[in-house]
């Protein structure tokens, strides 16, 4: 598996994870290590551009959900308790603002799915709506 990190800069600025690869068990964690270095040198917001990777894991599962915590404890405007995220996840009403993904396979999507992962991580098949929907706190 190789990444590809770069910055993209729509209202506020966008680190893209670019997987090339599956995220699985041989993986993850230069995957999640990428990530986590990210976060360390400052990013707020990261998409996970997922496009030529065929496959993720049970473990590129664990990994996102350790990066979507980490980022929202990254966060200082975040007020909202782990029981309040838990409650808006469960009630649809809660998707992360730091972390989404582009154009997962059909079996990621699946996967994703399946998992419950779609109840609170966007995904798009368009990289500049993805950019877009990031938006400064308010």
């Amino acid at each position: 598996m190789d990444i590809r990190v770069s910055v993209e800069h729509g209202s506020v600025p966008v680190t893209v994870l670019q997987i090339i690869g599956s995220i699985d068990a041989a993986s993850y964690t230069k995957f999640q290590q990428a990530a986590e270095n990210a976060i360390a040198n400052g990013a707020r917001h990261i998409l996970i551009d997922l496009s030529e990777a065929p496959f993720v894991s049970s473990a590129g599962l664990r990994a996102l959900h350790i990066i979507f915590n980490q980022l929202r404890k990254s966060d200082p405007d975040d007020s909202l308790s782990d029981e309040d995220v838990r409650r808006g996840i469960n009630a649809g009403t809660y998707k992360s603002p730091h972390l989404k993904l582009l154009n997962l396979s059909k079996e990621t999507r699946t996967t994703f799915e399946l998992s419950g992962f779609d109840m609170f991580l966007e995904t798009f098949a368009n990289h500049e709506a993805a950019i877009a929907s990031f938006k400064a706190a308010s």
